[in-house]
């Protein structure tokens, strides 16, 4: 019998203490940052979890409009603009 494999909780966080707004696009949501907004902790961590099948997903997030890559993520890609993506890695 095969094992089933569930899905995981992520994490994503960013200290960001200025930002206004934060959000994460990705594959997981179709890159709509409105999609999987992050909320902000008293040190200016933005924070929002994310509960995702095992895979493999590019994503970035979302300052008050800018799109930027995870700081705290070494993994990148190349996107179809030029740009990298973050990489994330769900086992």
């Amino acid at each position: 019998m095969a094992k089933k494999i569930e899905p995981r909780k992520v994490e994503f966080k960013i200290s960001a203490p200025d930002a206004g707004w934060v959000g994460i696009a990705g594959d997981f949501n179709g890159w709509k940052p409105d999609a999987l907004a992050a909320q902000k902790d008293k040190k200016g961590v933005w924070k929002a979890t994310l509960t995702v099948p095992t895979g493999t997903y590019e994503y970035k997030f979302v300052l008050d409009g800018s799109w930027i890559t995870d700081p705290s993520c070494s993994r990148r890609a190349i996107n179809s603009f030029g740009t990298e993506n973050s990489v994330l890695v769900v086992k």
